[in-house]
């Protein structure tokens, strides 16, 4: 009788921590550094910018899931009428803050931009309340109101709202809850938002290319090989990222993530400073120690829940 030499298939190695730390990285870098990009564009009319990479995006995108096989964007399950409703809500959303970015790197603005990402989380947890009826302990209490008077100090003492830092917190906040509500993941999100932007923004291209001469912006869009190529990468480098992004989620905990997506304001907010020499005085230091303070006490708050939580679940 033969001896029965099978043997158990070794388990997969699970891949390794800096793995998914180097892509995260990449990911929260790559966005970081998104301003000197737009800095390029910025002689192009911002409405077209943002209409370029919206269909660019999404051509993108449709390539990269014809080539991962990713072929349910071909079924009529897909389109289910609550998905497309969310990802409506979620694209305009992601266009309000894309076309915000695109405006503050365009008028020197980054500092503010910046200041929006640090506050997004802040704001999220606004919509939390009052959205999702969410009760918050005392610290995210004590954080919120940190941010609260951050932004009131630089409103008394410069006398000016940071409109294009509360919109880029709401839209990106706005967009995070919508997402959370979604089916759908990174990038088959990101293909279904585009898609349902990409006839609008075409159709603007199209009425800006055929105005007749001297009653509005012409099309920048094949005008010179710089300009089309610069509107093209647009596209692509939304969509890189994203793609790394997704990649690095599935390797790390969310705590991680939720750490590591600090890198990009704290990118935009050197890249203001050191390399754009936008002016940072006083107020604006004080509103910036403040947000940072509420976001120390945000995440510190977040990673013992979560600790609190985990070991509550072994007991």
């Amino acid at each position: 009788m033969p001896l029965n030499n099978h043997q158990p298939s070794p388990q997969p190695t699970p891949p390794p921590f800096w793995l998914g730390t180097t892509l995260a990285l990449g990911a929260y870098t790559m966005w970081g550094l998104f301003p000197l990009y737009f800095k390029l564009l910025s002689h192009i009319n911002y409405m077209e910018v943002l209409a370029q990479r919206t269909v660019w995006t999404f051509v993108f995108v449709f390539l990269i899931m014809l080539a991962m096989g990713r072929f349910e964007i071909f079924a009529r399950e897909f389109y289910f009428k609550k998905t497309v409703l969310i990802m409506l809500v979620s694209g305009i959303a992601l266009a309000i803050n894309w076309g915000v970015f695109i405006v503050a790197v365009s008028i020197d603005q980054v500092l503010q931009a910046s200041l929006g990402y640090f506050m997004a989380p802040l704001a999220s947890a606004l919509l939390g309340i009052f959205v999702l009826s969410e009760r918050p302990n005392p610290a995210r209490w004590v954080a919120l109101g940190f941010a609260l008077a951050g932004v009131s100090y630089m409103v008394a003492s410069v006398g000016d709202v940071p409109w294009l830092a509360l919109a880029l917190a709401g839209s990106w906040a706005l967009y995070g809850l919508m997402r959370k509500l979604s089916p759908l993941g990174s990038i088959s999100g990101l293909y279904m938002e585009t898609m349902i932007l990409s006839p609008l923004a075409l159709g603007y291209i199209f009425y800006i290319a055929y105005l007749p001469s001297g009653s509005g912006p012409m099309v920048a869009f094949g005008t010179n090989m710089q300009n089309t190529m610069l509107l093209i990468g647009a596209g692509i480098l939304t969509a890189l990222p994203l793609l790394l992004f997704a990649r690095a989620a599935k390797l790390l905990q969310l705590g991680a993530i939720g750490i590591l997506q600090y890198v990009v304001p704290t990118g935009q907010f050197m890249l203001a400073v050191f390399i754009f020499d936008e002016p940072f005085g006083s107020e604006k230091l004080i509103t910036f120690v403040c947000i940072w303070i509420a976001l120390a006490i945000y995440v510190a708050d977040s990673l013992y829940s979560r600790r609190t939580s985990r070991k509550n679940r072994k007991k």
